[in-house]
């Protein structure tokens, strides 16, 4: 049975850099707090802090699909009976890459290997592999259609587009948002598509005495209209859970002549590649 309406929320952190013990925990004592949830997203590299010296230093912290941060996030989902999505430098043989991991109650993940890295990602990490991809995945409200895309990925539309055609009613954005952009291109986003997106951002800074970054903070949630349903303070931890109609993204109708996704014309595109 297709969900309706599901409780969708946001873990905004401030994550200490490579205290990945503390971080995890931290996140832990979080979640247990926040109010009942069918979906909960976490920012990228939630676990770890982000701003990496080298590709060394990014092995050294990077784990593998049953490692400790995906193993905690199944834990949560578990105990939550509710999806948790969260980002963390995946290691897979000798590559390294931004990822973000769908955990489910039953055991089982999804994995997004992030495919525009940004900056020094392009010397950290190794290029997603795989294309943007969307889920059916059970929660207690029903079947949720789920895509999910990192952070810098809000860039370029062919992201949210790709996972709205594969049809997408909710998209995940797990982030560490550092330019001023984001949070307002995504109620684009959400708008030309006609998908819900739960943004999580983190705050503070990663400062490693010569590099430093500062975060935007201001996590949200954007309905498919492009209204921000809720946004989080730009330098507090917070947690958001609202409840969301699902049905407001499976009808793509513009006018009663229009359909948002059955309108289009790829065969006009073909400059896109």
């Amino acid at each position: 049975m297709r969900a309706q309406r599901i409780r969708a929320g946001f873990v905004q952190t401030h994550p200490h850099f490579g205290q990945v013990s503390s971080n995890l925990e931290r996140v832990e004592r979080l979640v247990d707090a926040a109010p009942p949830f069918d979906l909960l997203v976490l920012p990228e590299l939630f676990s770890t802090g982000y701003l990496f010296r080298d590709r060394e230093e990014v092995a050294s912290l990077a784990e593998p699909d049953d490692g400790p941060t995906v193993q905690s996030l199944l834990r949560l989902a578990r105990e939550r009976q509710a999806l948790v999505v969260g980002g963390w430098p995946e290691r897979a043989g000798d590559r390294v890459f931004n990822s973000a991991v769908l955990a489910a109650p039953d055991g089982s993940i999804r994995t997004y290997r992030k495919i525009h890295l940004f900056d020094r990602e392009m010397e950290l990490f190794d290029a997603g592999d795989r294309p943007f991809a969307t889920w059916d995945v059970e929660t207690a409200a029903g079947t949720l259609r789920i895509g999910v895309m990192i952070c810098f990925d809000w860039v370029f539309p062919e992201s949210a587009r790709c996972l709205a055609v594969d049809g997408a009613e909710l998209i995940a954005h797990p982030s560490n948002l550092v330019l001023a952009h984001c949070q307002d291109a995504m109620k684009t986003r959400c708008l030309e598509n006609g998908v819900f997106a739960v943004t999580a951002n983190r705050i503070a800074d990663d400062d490693r005495g010569d590099l430093r970054l500062s975060f935007t903070g201001r996590s949200q949630i954007v309905d498919p209209r492009g209204t921000v349903l809720v946004r989080a303070s730009d330098d507090r931890e917070e947690i958001e859970v609202e409840e969301i109609d699902l049905e407001f993204a499976r009808d793509k109708k513009i006018t009663g002549r229009n359909d948002l996704l059955r309108d289009r014309r790829p065969a006009r595109y073909p400059n896109l590649g």
